[in-house]
């Protein structure tokens, strides 16, 4: 509905603010000025003791100096009352004795065809709630008795009984006068396909009245007393009245809980909401029969921030809480989110509630997992994550999902959250395997053969080249971080030798995507102030082309990916020289020197580049090339290994 010019400003010229706000909030009578329109409480939107709720009657306008609320009359009566914005506007009117506009023709009479229908649902509902008590209710009534429903929660709810008859309602509407097309247009009868009288839609069922937020009997729904019945539950058909995936059973008395501070729960069905409902958790809604809609969300949000979903702890449960992450994640606002609690296995909100009390309920509820918490677990549970491709698949499957939310905030929390449990998932090292085959009994070499002090020699240089490498790369990412989701994967992977360069690696990886400078920060915050100075210090580091010029990403690029090549030949070289210093004890072979050789190989693979000075190389014995300096080492340990032989 339209509203004609000037009449909004016409209401607020009327409404007194302080008046509309002083029913909710105790005014501070030493900071408030009354004469001026000046007016101070503490807020009703959050938890305070101070007075920083500001009121100018004047103007019009109220604004909170701890929360930051703010608006007019027609918002606060809005977010208080819980209630839409017409119907603000209707609550301020009646006050200020202003008379709404009268709409079109057209629209008024389809007004006033539902409030007609309205009524002949009313007189369904008194029919229905009599028939309970009637003869014919003695099993309905043995039945709600079984599920521990006291009288006056069944007269609360108004809950009632059709009894197994063709035309019980229709004759009941008949004698009050109602026309025939109206019992059809309400959903409460269907013709016959044979030409005879129309035939009751509801028979031998419990029923709930629905009502919407204005507190109008829209619908029914009803629960069927033959257990082989096809439906279990039947809800009514969709009538200029009912639309079900725009309706929440329950909906007026939970907004008004909200309103007083209770959590919004969405459960499954209409027991679960009376039960919880009896059990205290009066702000309790459930759709009706279907996976929630995106119309119901945005109506769960008017009435409550972040809604919990309370699903049986089983796998329909799962897949129902699944299928609303999919349908929300679009729609995601600052501030506004889905919780999920997850009842026990075989047990939803009515059963645990009547079995364990509303204490085990609560619970659950204080358990409930954000959304971001059940979409992790969702790609994860149950799933093994020992391959490359794996982790692509997983990271695949989560930037998919992540990419549907439009908020670019939100998207970019969701991404650090998610990335902060991919850490916590795949930094778990795993042990080192045996190596395969039988091993002898390894007594460590005497360090003072000269055997054991080339190996020493050989290990020791691996080493300081491995950290100076690390060094390299973590400067490289801190400056620019731009490249370190390229890399993501293999600086997981890194095993730092320095516990110093595995704290920056840590932070590096958790919040690279937050920009140089602001990575900076986190660097100081969590490490220390001089940690990153310290490092760019380091000649080797100074002197590498990423850092003497951080803003160009296609040399960062380069170096990382060189840096880390080279790293990993220099970590196989290690491991062959450590393994071959174990053999050094037992009967060398040529396969030890053959390992040795390879290693090199690999390594000077990796080291050769176009950021390096050429050097001069010789051939081993294989053919490899290697450095002459590398290759007087190597032979250096080789003729150590020989002249260790057994004969020699």
């Amino acid at each position: 509905m339209s509203l004609p010019p000037g009449f909004l400003d016409e209401l607020r010229t009327r409404t007194s603010l302080s008046q509309v706000v002083g029913r909710k909030v105790m005014w501070d009578a030493r900071k408030s000025n009354q004469g001026k329109g000046d007016m101070w409480a503490p807020c009703p939107f959050h938890q305070e003791k101070t007075a920083s709720f500001h009121v100018d009657d004047r103007k019009g306008f109220y604004y909170c100096f701890g929360c930051h609320a703010k608006g007019d009359a027609i918002s606060f009566v809005k977010d208080t009352e819980n209630v839409d914005f017409m119907e603000a506007v209707r609550i301020l009117a009646a006050e200020a004795g202003m008379q709404m506009p009268d709409r079109d023709p057209q629209a008024q009479a389809k007004a006033d065809r539902a409030s007609q229908l309205a009524e002949v649902m009313e007189l369904a509902v008194k029919h229905f709630k009599l028939q309970l008590k009637t003869g014919a209710g003695a099993a309905a009534r043995d039945y709600l008795a079984g599920r521990r429903l006291a009288e006056a929660t069944q007269e609360r709810f108004e809950i009632g009984f059709a009894p197994d008859a063709w035309q019980g309602l229709w004759d009941h509407l008949k004698a009050k006068g109602v026309d025939d097309q109206m019992i059809l247009d309400a959903g409460l009868a269907k013709p016959s396909q044979k030409g005879g009288k129309p035939y009751d839609t509801f028979r031998g069922r419990i029923m709930f009245p629905i009502r919407d937020a204005r507190g109008r009997c829209i619908a029914f729904g009803g629960r069927a007393m033959d257990p082989n019945d096809n439906a279990k539950y039947l809800n009514s058909p969709e009538t200029a009245l009912f639309d079900k995936s725009r309706t929440l059973y329950n909906h007026g008395p939970a907004r008004e809980a909200c309103g007083k501070g209770q959590p919004l729960i969405v459960a499954e069905g209409y027991m679960d909401v009376i039960a919880l409902s009896e059990g205290g958790f009066t702000a309790s809604v459930a759709p009706l029969g279907t996976a929630v809609t995106e119309t119901q969300l945005q109506m769960l949000w008017r009435m409550a921030d972040e809604p919990i979903i309370a699903l049986d702890g089983d796998t329909a449960g799962l897949r129902a809480a699944h299928r609303v992450i999919d349908l929300a994640l679009p729609l995601l606002e600052a501030g506004k989110s889905l919780r999920f609690a997850l009842m026990p296995e075989g047990q939803d909100p009515d059963d645990l509630i009547r079995a364990e009390g509303p204490g085990a309920v609560q619970a659950v509820l204080d358990r409930a997992l954000p959304m971001v918490q059940l979409l992790w677990n969702r790609e994860t549970e149950g799933r093994v994550f020992d391959s490359p491709e794996r982790k692509a698949a997983l990271d695949k499957a989560l930037r998919e999902k992540i990419l549907l939310i439009r908020d670019p905030s939100i998207r970019s929390h969701y991404g650090q959250a998610i990335k902060d449990m991919r850490w916590e998932l795949f930094s778990r090292r795993a042990p080192a395997q045996p190596r395969s085959g039988p091993r002898r009994k390894w007594n460590a070499p005497d360090p003072a053969t000269p055997a054991a002090k080339a190996s020493l020699l050989v290990a020791a240089g691996e080493a300081a080249t491995i950290q100076m490498r690390e060094a390299v790369i973590l400067a490289t990412a801190a400056l620019c971080p731009d490249v370190v989701e390229e890399f993501e994967h293999a600086l997981e992977a890194m095993d730092c030798t320095n516990p110093d360069h595995a704290r920056l690696r840590d932070v590096i990886l958790h919040h690279a995507d937050t920009g140089a400078e602001s990575l900076a920060l986190y660097i100081e915050q969590k490490i220390g102030a001089d940690a990153l100075e310290k490092l760019l210090r380091l000649p080797h580091v100074a002197l590498a082309p990423s850092v003497r010029r951080p803003a160009e990403q296609e040399i960062a690029r380069m170096t990382m990916a060189e840096e880390l090549a080279k790293l990993d030949a220099h970590r196989g070289l290690a491991a062959e020289i450590s393994e071959a210093s174990e053999d050094i004890s037992h009967v060398a072979d040529e396969s030890v020197t053959y390992r040795l050789h390879q290693a090199a190989e690999a390594r000077n693979r990796a080291l050769r580049s176009e950021q390096e000075d050429r050097a001069e190389y010789d051939l081993a014995d294989n053919g490899a090339r290697l450095k002459r300096e590398e290759k007087a080492r190597l032979d250096a340990l080789l003729n150590e290994i020989k002249n260790s032989e057994p004969g020699r």
